[in-house]
């Protein structure tokens, strides 16, 4: 049995929720960190010493970081699907796999906190319009790439869609200014059309604080 620590709403988490969507496996998911607190109780801490989530036990093979487990599960199940079998397609899936990490988690995770995580009375109308258009340059470079390619590897849907996708929800979520994005918008759309994006990304999140926990405590549904 296939095993998720994470709560729902953790953008991480998700990443490996939908790339589970996708290959349709069976799993079972523990609601930990957050709100839920337990990152760091002993037993937690035997499975990630860093105290983050998400992280998957697979036929008692522990793994976390959230791209390498989306690697891990998409090739052990997803094999010339999923995980390209082509070497210079799968290059590519990686390429921009490390370029959401490298990029775009860098400058969306701090804008996200201006936002959704910041009370309106506190936020700061210039360090938000500062922290969306530096996002909205990154992702214009996504753009370029997009304009050539249907999805992120090429021609087909493949693990490297995931990270970047998960992404995109969020960006295209949050009340901020952003450039033209045809290809981006293209692509987004396409990706919303997927069942399983649908159910483990596109969730409430709120716009405050207050309602991020609340929709965190009512979306922690282990299963």
């Amino acid at each position: 049995m296939l095993t998720v620590w994470g709560r729902r709403n953790s953008g991480n988490v998700q990443k490996v929720m939908w790339a589970i969507g996708e290959l349709g496996l069976a799993y079972e998911r523990r609601d930990v960190g957050g709100s839920f607190g337990q990152l760091d109780t002993p037993e937690f801490r035997t499975m990630n010493p860093n105290s983050k989530v998400p992280v998957i036990q697979d036929d008692g093979h522990c793994l976390y970081e959230s791209n390498t487990v989306v690697r891990y599960l998409s090739s052990a199940y997803g094999y010339g699907d999923l995980f390209p079998g082509d070497l210079k397609v799968r290059s590519l899936a990686d390429l921009w796999m490390d370029w959401q990490l490298s990029t775009i988690d860098r400058q969306l995770g701090p804008l996200f906190m201006a936002t959704v995580r910041t009370e309106p009375y506190a936020r700061d109308p210039d360090l938000i319009s500062h922290l969306a258009r530096q996002l909205g340059e990154s992702f214009k470079v996504l753009d370029n790439h997009l304009a050539e390619n249907p999805y992120i590897a090429g021609d087909q849907f493949t693990m490297g869609d995931i990270p970047l996708g998960t992404a995109a929800f969020r960006y295209f979520y949050l009340d901020i200014l952003r450039p033209d994005l045809p290809h981006v918008s293209r692509w987004y759309d396409n990706l919303c059309n997927r069942p399983a994006y649908r159910e483990h990304v596109m969730i409430p999140i709120g716009h405050t604080p207050e309602e991020w926990l609340a929709l965190e405590q009512e979306g922690g549904l282990s299963r």
